[in-house]
């Protein structure tokens, strides 16, 4: 059976998507006055309010059967599984921020694909050709960016490694979603989840920054509320948070997995424009263009195995 037509609309909702996605590194490193755990508690604090009427919304339209699985033990714990490997995502990519480039720190934390395919050899799950091959060119191309590491510069091993780390964690948080958002409303899921996740990062900060919080009167558990602040953290509640990823899962009701999968790959390097637009990043040496490009192309070959791309003519 022939498939529908994309609307127009679904690729204006998934351009605005990966851009507001792209922004969220260089306007976090715009703020870097505020302590990275801090930064990226008050970024969910804010989302978290963003989310709640709309998760309030479905909560009052939900159907009982569905209360009742959403209320279940085994749920639960999972809802608090993927808050938590959120915190660590963002505890880990926010710390990266201030200890490797921009370029870097998104190249690495959107490396998530290959910790697709390090889980799946490391349990002995078979490997497509293609993911094989795609993993080890996205290795080479890791390498030959790490060449731009220098005393002086601005890329550091352990400010990579972070970012890679914030792509580990982020599995923990696909693989939740993939359990229980087949039956769960969007909002209702992404809601406590983030709920969770900034109240780890809000408690890890007090317990973990707090010495750095008098360098800086006007910053505290709460203190994105300022003038200072709120410009930033609502933009990133709003643009990222809401419109990037939400828009993200609610176009897959047009386009196949492999297409917003692959668009997303451009996170990278649209996030590294915007940095230098807003002065929060430099231009990208020749090793970490050369390394960052040949990681890309094997993401894609990762990805494109992984969610081959179904003939129109298939019923």
């Amino acid at each position: 059976m022939a498939r529908a037509p994309v609307p127009i609309h679904a690729w204006m909702i998934l351009s605005a998507a990966v851009i507001a996605v792209s922004s969220a590194g260089a306007v976090l490193q715009s703020i870097d006055e505020i302590p990275p755990l801090l930064r990226m508690g008050w970024r969910l604090q804010a989302t978290s309010l963003v989310l709640f009427p709309f998760a309030l919304y479905q909560w009052i339209n939900l159907d009982k059967n569905v209360i009742f699985s959403l209320l279940n033990r085994r749920n639960i714990s999972i809802l608090l599984a993927s808050g938590f490997c959120l915190f660590l995502h963002f505890a880990t990519w926010g710390w990266s921020l201030d200890h490797t480039s921009l370029t870097h720190s998104l190249l690495f934390v959107t490396a998530h694909p290959l910790v697709f395919v390090i889980g799946a050899a490391l349990i002995g799950r078979p490997l497509l050709k293609r993911q094989s091959y795609g993993a080890l060119i996205a290795f080479l191309g890791a390498s030959l960016s790490l060449l731009s590491i220098t005393e002086e510069g601005e890329v550091t091993l352990i400010g990579d490694l972070a970012a890679f780390a914030g792509a580990v964690a982020i599995v923990g948080y696909l693989m939740a979603g993939r359990e229980l958002r087949s039956w769960m409303p969007l909002f209702l899921y992404a809601f406590p989840v983030t709920f969770v996740a900034a109240i780890l990062l809000t408690i890890s900060s007090m317990l973990i920054e707090s010495s750095d919080w008098n360098q800086l009167r006007s910053i505290s558990t709460f203190g994105w509320v300022d003038m200072i602040w709120i410009p930033a953290i609502a933009y990133l509640a709003i643009g990222p948070g809401l419109v990037g990823h939400t828009g993200i899962n609610g176009v897959l009701k047009w386009l196949p997995p492999i297409v917003i999968s692959v668009s997303v790959l451009i996170e990278p390097i649209l996030g590294t424009f915007i940095g230098i637009m807003l002065g929060t990043a430099q231009y990208p040496d020749v090793w970490t263009l050369i390394g960052g490009s040949i990681i890309l192309i094997g993401l894609y070959l990762v990805i494109s195995a992984e969610h081959p791309v179904v003939d129109d003519t298939e019923e």
